[in-house]
């Protein structure tokens, strides 16, 4: 935030049609007992939700009054502020003090969403640095346990270190293994309830589409650790092929007039009602449209171009 955004003078006319200027600044008694000794014709105004001042020259003089008040101010803010950090500073490696205060940290979305907190902090492309003028040196280290902490969170070797602990944990070997199962599209059927070949059905994987059913039995290992909610109360379980359906074949999709019971959820496979069927076809045509926008010759001609600068 610049110091300019706290102050503002903007051309306006009253309600009357009457030439002026509106100064909108932060609340302070005292600034705005300095304010009306220096525009004495000057009323506040609801509908404008600032002051207004009358006059074709309102708004230059108002600049000129803002750029003395508000350099004595901040001036003043500044220096108590860097008094207040020298007796008694933060000590971090991520913070240096020279004209103002360096913030330089690693990345961090949560850092920079504290930092844009900060009255008057700015980003410095130039020194690839958080600038923080010291009057917002109190509202800084207000944050600054949140931020220090995020910072070392982002640092290279902490999230290498939270990488190799999420890789080794049983979560994400379980949600490999899972991913894998996926792939091989298949799902399991009781042998004495097989669900109809080529019409959209509703399964705990989703919609899809049974394509054939195979008849090799399920590994029990297999049912207990993927597909725990199939169940089959006599026979055996059989493994079927399946797909995703189309955003076509799901709007031809026959709706179910009530909500699945607990014997349809039990066997794997039931008719989708027509709200599931909507969210279905949404998601669907999304995807259909994402992948045609990556098969359009279009796409394809911008990324030989980009390939080539």
């Amino acid at each position: 935030m610049g110091d300019t955004e706290q102050f503002s003078a903007t051309q306006r006319e009253a309600g009357d049609g009457a030439p002026g200027a509106t100064a909108a600044f932060p609340y302070d008694r005292m600034t705005v007992e300095r304010f009306r000794a220096a525009f004495p014709r000057a009323r506040w105004r609801d509908d404008m939700g600032a002051w207004f001042v009358p006059g074709v020259t309102a708004e230059r003089r108002l600049n000129a009054w803002s750029s003395r008040e508000w350099s004595g101010v901040l001036a003043h803010a500044d220096e108590r502020g860097r008094d207040v950090f020298a007796f008694d500073p933060i000590t971090s490696p991520y913070l240096d003090a020279a004209d103002d205060l360096v913030v330089r940290t690693p990345y961090s979305r949560a850092v920079v969403a504290e930092l844009r907190q900060v009255p008057w902090a700015r980003w410095n492309p130039a020194s690839k640095a958080w600038r923080v003028p010291f009057r917002s040196f109190e509202e800084l280290r207000r944050r600054w346990q949140g931020i220090e902490a995020e910072a070392r969170r982002a640092e290279p070797e902490a999230r290498r270190e939270r990488e190799r602990s999420r890789r080794a944990s049983q979560e994400h070997g379980e949600r490999l293994a899972e991913a894998a199962e996926r792939r091989r599209n298949r799902y399991p059927v009781p042998e004495d309830a097989l669900p109809p070949l080529g019409c959209v059905v509703m399964t705990h994987a989703g919609c899809a589409m049974f394509e054939a059913v195979t008849g090799e039995v399920v590994e029990a290992s297999v049912a207990t650790r993927f597909y725990p909610d199939v169940l089959a109360e006599t026979g055996t379980l059989i493994w079927a092929t399946l797909r995703r359906p189309t955003h076509d074949e799901l709007v031809r999709a026959w709706p179910a007039q009530a909500a699945s019971v607990p014997v349809e959820l039990a066997r794997g496979w039931w008719q989708p009602t027509i709200e599931v069927l909507r969210e279905e076809r949404r998601r669907a045509a999304s995807l259909e449209r994402a992948q045609a926008t990556r098969r359009s010759p279009e796409t394809k001609a911008d990324a030989g171009d980009k390939e080539g600068r």
